[in-house]
């Protein structure tokens, strides 16, 4: 079930948008990875609360979609095409933002991928390289290439997406566990670095998130009631879940909060993550017989 229905699975509803505060009015946020998932998730809501949204996207289609969906809902949004695992594409999408603005107020580095999924005894360090492009190298560039201008307007938020298998052990790919976890803490290690400039760094680890790149819904649907026994809140996560952490991230509504990388996963982590099943031969995060 993906919504509309009365079931665990539907998104938790929310206020219209008219009845807050637009927390992040005028302020410029550059969304990597955000044209899907959780990205677009996270684009759309800074758009509604009042952001000038800068999306880097890889594919031109997702771009299109997502800056349909922003601007016909009257919300102020540009779409770049670049690959931030590359380098030159950082610096374009850098130089294009920083041109247009001047600034930049918040960055969120979205992007990342659990493929190639390799357990550990079958990795190579083609893998590993790849693991380490497109989980932790990117958030050095992309945060590296806006700080500079953080730091000479005295204030800024940096959020990364990463994953809560960083924040606990991760026995299906332990490099990209470590990957995670070497994102997550970055994201503690720069909060105490740039916090005297006026800048402030935090982290979301993701889990039981729908998305187009995890599915945690087909395949399941005669079964939803045991989301009661996978999540704690006994439900799936959406986009929409992680969106709204970002966004207390991003705005003034957690000034006096940096350094903290915040499980949005239903309570998975706290719940105890991944189990060991006997009769599947795996270890699962959601079984029909342990």
């Amino acid at each position: 079930m993906t919504g509309g229905g009365e079931g665990l699975s539907d998104p938790v509803g929310v206020p219209p948008i008219d009845d807050w505060n637009r927390l992040l009015d005028g302020r410029v946020a550059v969304v990597t990875g955000g044209g899907d998932g959780i990205g677009a998730g996270i684009a759309r809501l800074f758009a509604q609360h009042g952001a000038l949204v800068e999306v880097a996207e890889v594919d031109q289609g997702r771009a299109d979609r997502i800056h349909e969906d922003v601007t016909s809902a009257g919300g102020s949004i540009r779409c770049h095409v670049v690959d931030v695992t590359a380098d030159a594409d950082v610096a374009r999408l850098a130089d294009a933002v920083l041109t247009e603005h001047g600034r930049v107020d918040v960055v969120v580095n979205n992007v990342g991928d659990y493929r190639p999924l390799v357990p550990f005894h079958h990795s190579t360090p083609e893998s590993w390289q790849q693991q380490y492009d497109i989980n932790l190298r990117h958030v050095f560039a992309v945060t590296r290439a806006f700080v500079p201008s953080m730091i000479d307007a005295h204030r800024g938020s940096i959020v990364t997406v990463h994953s809560v298998e960083g924040m606990r052990g991760y026995p299906k790919d332990p490099v990209y566990g470590a990957m995670k976890a070497a994102a997550a803490h970055f994201t503690t290690c720069l909060a105490v670095d740039l916090g005297r400039h006026g800048i402030r760094v935090n982290g979301i680890g993701a889990d039981l998130a729908q998305t187009p790149q995890v599915d945690y819904l087909t395949g399941y649907e005669d079964v939803e009631q045991l989301w009661a026994s996978w999540a704690p809140v006994g439900r799936v996560g959406w986009p929409e879940d992680q969106a709204r952490v970002a966004l207390f991230l991003a705005s003034d509504q957690s000034a006096f909060v940096t350094g903290h990388n915040i499980p949005v996963d239903g309570g998975t982590k706290a719940g105890g993550g991944w189990l060991f099943s006997p009769r599947e031969g795996r270890f699962v995060n959601r079984s029909r017989n342990l």
